[in-house]
């Protein structure tokens, strides 16, 4: 299945689960402005499951394959249940999150976590894990906030390797576990009434 279906199908999953739900301050629309600098389409729907709980469900996507040789195309999706010490989207929170993402990454500066020598290799794989974040949304007007959320936990990364970000016969597959951030952002956020 390919990347666009799954983000089509996983869409109209979230639409068809939330439209019935919708009511006031119930449900939240958001984008998170540091993968919009990377070029990543990015949506998140936050629903209120109770009056101090939250889903967040937040998608990203980057199909693009900049000139300079370098790669950064992956399909993710982060849920997380989140508790607000006030109500919901207002002030602090702490939350629980999954996460899953395809990926296919290469020519960039050398990423630790994945490889010591990622300007000259492309990995192409998945990973898989979950983590807490901690939060805070500052509300600006009636039905608009800002929030700022991360998030620490595990990730297990299963990968090929080839030699170049563009070419090459794979040269190895593997895997690693990832212990550290697994979550950032900061959010512009529209509350639906």
């Amino acid at each position: 299945m390919t990347i666009l279906k799954k983000v089509l199908i996983a869409a109209l999953f979230m639409v068809g689960w939330i439209l019935p739900e919708a009511n006031a301050q119930k449900v939240a629309v958001k984008s998170n402005l540091l993968y919009d600098a990377t070029t990543t389409i990015n949506l998140g729907v936050e629903v209120g499951l109770a009056r101090k709980w939250t889903l967040d469900v937040p998608f990203n996507y980057n199909p693009w394959k900049p000139a300079n040789g370098r790669r950064l195309a992956h399909f993710g999706v982060q849920p997380e249940v989140r508790y607000w010490f006030c109500e919901r989207f207002t002030r602090m929170f702490v939350g629980v999150h999954a996460h899953y993402a395809d990926f296919n990454v290469g020519g960039w500066p050398n990423w630790s976590f994945i490889s010591k020598n990622m300007q000259n290799h492309r990995y192409q794989g998945e990973l898989y894990g979950a983590g807490f974040s901690f939060g805070r949304s500052w509300i600006l007007k009636k039905r608009w906030s800002i929030e700022a959320t991360v998030g620490v936990g595990y990730a297990h990364i299963k990968y090929d390797k080839y030699p170049c970000a563009d070419c090459g016969l794979k040269v190895k597959s593997g895997h690693k576990n990832y212990f550290g951030p697994t979550k950032v952002g900061i959010s512009l956020v529209y509350l639906i009434k």
